[in-house]
């Protein structure tokens, strides 16, 4: 089989790579920070190569698959033929936070429902709470995060660690007050692509990204529960990691409070635990080592493949009906 897929998120798109298709990955493309693929986040999968779209459409590749995350993608290769699916990433409400957008939300909604329909193709969500704000909860897969290609767990430097990108465009999102108030003078490193922050800079690599996985006492994340996840794809690495998590009390973290991390509202308290990590290296291995069990049960690759892979499988069948109906 091979696939198309946009470039957007190079750590989930690099769970593609399980699949064993061959991947054409769509780079160049407009609003984001780097015109290629980031070998920063993530190596290119061993079996994709990078293609620009105008490639992707002068070849029409009979692609087993389309994978697109966004409406614009959808349009993007509307020429194509084959079977499509957008993955939802975000929340319908995060996403107009984000962009800014002053779109009611119900229009957007409508108008990728009846996108969809028309053209045969098939949602995918990340989580429960992306598929249910867009009104598409019929096909949930969740990452898959390998436990083995991380690093043991040491813990030795005494501070936390925060993995975002464009920090400043979604700071409502991120729940960023809470952030700033429990952690503003801790020993807490930032990583990402943020331009706009003074001694914040992105991994050089997977390989340092998994060292200060290894390395640092803790990880933070922190959300508001209406616009996203009390996880993300960083928050599953650092606890396949081996790390204890620290964030705010959110309906869907899969953090066990005095378990695998703790969780408060309060700055106040959430500093002490903070403190408390820093102070206390065992207890934060102990909590690592919670935390990866329970991210290896929940969130393994292979359960990652086996949806993805059915979700394909959707995909070509309502391409065929939709087709059939025409």
């Amino acid at each position: 089989m091979k696939l198309l897929v946009f470039n957007c998120h190079e750590a989930w798109v690099y769970q593609l790579g399980a699949l064993k298709c061959d991947l054409d990955i769509i780079v160049g493309l407009k609003g984001r920070y780097t015109d290629g693929w980031d070998e920063q986040m993530r190596p290119l999968p061993s079996n994709a190569r990078t293609i620009s779209l105008s490639e992707a459409l002068e070849a029409q590749i009979p692609y087993h698959c389309i994978i697109c995350h966004n409406i614009t993608d959808l349009l993007d290769v509307k020429s194509l033929s084959g079977p499509r699916i957008i993955v939802l990433h975000s929340t319908l409400d995060g996403r107009l936070q984000e962009e800014r957008s002053d779109l009611p939300p119900e229009k957007l909604k409508s108008m990728l429902s009846h996108y969809l329909k028309l053209v045969g193709g098939h949602a995918v969500s990340i989580s429960p709470l992306k598929g249910a704000s867009w009104g598409l909860s019929e096909d949930i897969v969740t990452a898959g995060v390998e436990t083995d290609d991380y690093l043991p767990y040491t813990g030795d430097e005494a501070k936390g660690l925060r993995i975002c990108n464009e920090i400043s465009k979604r700071k409502k999102i991120l729940y960023w007050d809470l952030h700033e108030e429990a952690f503003h003078d801790l020993p807490i490193q930032i990583v990402g692509h943020n331009p706009d922050m003074s001694r914040v800079e992105p991994a050089r690599n997977w390989n340092h990204l998994k060292q200060m996985l290894s390395s640092h006492r803790f990880y933070i994340h922190t959300a508001d529960s209406r616009f996203e996840d009390g996880y993300n794809m960083a928050t599953l690495e650092a606890m396949a990691a081996g790390m204890p998590i620290l964030g705010n009390r959110h309906p869907t973290s899969p953090v066990e409070h005095g378990i695998s991390g703790f969780l408060s509202d309060n700055p106040d308290e959430l500093r002490s635990y903070a403190n408390k990590l820093i102070a206390d290296r065992n207890l934060a291995v102990r909590m690592g080592e919670a935390a990866r069990k329970m991210v290896a049960e929940r969130f393994s690759p292979a359960k990652f493949k086996e949806g993805f892979t059915r979700s394909i499988q959707t995909a070509c069948i309502k391409r065929k009906a939709n087709s059939n109906n025409l």
